[in-house]
């Protein structure tokens, strides 16, 4: 007598694994919590007086880098900003002491 019962099948259990998976990524990415860098490209040109906001993302295990995101005032565009700009820092400190005054 074979107690066929007792045996489970492989492949579903690889697909039901799979697809749990891909759900918690996407759940991930809808509480906001980003699973790579968001900047491919940098401007290092000066946009300074076209900025409106600005977020700073520091380094994380999720990218190595810290990233500077400006949204432009006029079209509401995010633009990936150069770091190690000089124009850059010196907004990032501008930032900085309007917030202590």
């Amino acid at each position: 007598m074979r107690n066929s019962s007792s045996k489970i099948p492989i492949s579903p259990l690889l697909v039901l694994l799979a697809l749990l998976t891909i759900t918690e990524g996407i759940s991930l990415r809808g509480l906001g919590m980003e699973l790579r860098c968001r900047c491919i490209q940098t401007e290092s040109r000066q946009i300074g007086r076209h900025i409106g906001k600005l977020e700073i993302i520091p380094a994380n295990s999720h990218c190595e880098e810290t990233e500077i995101i400006a949204t432009l005032k006029r079209t509401g565009q995010e633009v990936c900003l150069d770091a190690d700009a000089p124009w850059v820092k010196n907004v990032i400190e501008r930032m900085i002491s309007s917030r202590r005054h």
